[in-house]
């Protein structure tokens, strides 16, 4: 085993992952590190041998870890990392927020990150993965994120750092966000409120949101999230192509599309990740055969499959 770097906050070998993320899958990590604060994070990264590889989770609602596990350092933001200020119409808020708190905070404040209400996640993966919903992104609001590098130095990335795709940014390897600023237009807190509370709804009637799931499995092929108008066309949504294959309800061992959103993979108890990413692998087959479009992965995977004996 590798000599490590001492912290200040806790560092624990050979950690399982699958009770830190949404599906409740996976293999143990070779590190877990949890961070106290900036500094620690910046010191540990600067000492860590450079062949251990960095991989930053969050809270773990868009991740699928395979059940060999990872072979790297996972680091976890927690309490040191999840403050919210609001000044003016700038939110800065620590990369271990969820982005449902920030959202809140925000609209209480006359803010308007209202999209960020039905996002399950924390702001570290939706900067990363460029979230959004009802036609809303991260790059639309997103003013800088200050970054610590695989080699633990403190940087601060704009937009144009980032390069916001569909559901990508170009955050370099390792790197680990621990705090955003988003700039949004205003509007009174009662009727932000009162929008969350209709897209919350909204949310409710049509996705699984009481089952083990990883939100959105597939990037929608149209190239944009869903609006949520009443004009939107589903003809290039990724639950409209899986539907269409027939693929509604389809199960692998304890996985599932599920019956409610077909988007949506869901643990109906004892899947592993193994079942999980095949039935995304055969949704993904059946889909190219039967319409010709490539389905393309928005769940994370991550880390290695056993070795079959």
């Amino acid at each position: 085993m590798k000599s490590l770097p001492s912290v200040k906050g806790a560092l624990t070998p050979d950690r399982p992952l699958a009770d830190l993320t949404w599906l409740r899958v996976g293999g143990p990590a070779d590190y877990l590190f949890q961070p106290a604060d900036h500094d620690d994070l910046a010191q540990f990264l600067k000492a860590l041998d450079l062949d251990i590889p960095v991989f930053p989770m969050g809270v773990g609602s868009n991740l699928i870890v395979r059940d060999g596990g990872l072979r790297a350092a996972v680091v976890r933001l927690g309490r040191g990392f999840n403050g919210i200020t609001v000044e003016g119409t700038r939110v800065t808020c620590g990369a271990a927020a969820l982005d449902a708190h920030v959202a809140r905070k925000a609209a209480d404040a006359g803010v308007d990150l209202t999209f960020l209400r039905t996002i399950p996640g924390a702001i570290g993966g939706a900067v990363r993965m460029n979230a959004g919903c009802y036609g809303s992104y991260v790059a639309d609001v997103f003013v800088e994120a200050t970054v610590i590098t695989r080699a633990g130095e403190v940087v601060t990335f704009g937009p144009d750092d980032l390069n916001f795709r569909y559901r990508q940014s170009d955050l370099p390897e390792g790197a680990v966000i621990v705090e955003a600023v988003f700039e949004a237009s205003t509007g009174a807190p009662e009727a932000l409120r009162r929008k969350m509370e209709d897209q919350l709804a909204k949310r409710n009637a049509t996705q699984p949101t009481k089952d083990r799931s990883a939100g959105s499995t597939f990037r929608n092929p149209v190239g944009y999230s869903s609006t949520g108008r009443a004009d939107d066309n589903h003809d290039l949504k990724a639950w409209k192509v899986i539907e269409d294959a027939g693929l509604r309800g389809a199960t692998l061992g304890g996985a599932q599309m599920s019956e409610k959103h077909p988007n949506f993979l869901i643990n109906t108890g004892q899947a592993t990740a193994a079942d999980l990413e095949d039935l995304g692998e055969l949704v993904r087959k059946k889909v190219f055969k039967n319409s010709g479009i490539q389905l393309e992965w928005e769940v994370l995977r991550i880390g290695d499959r056993p070795i079959k004996s």
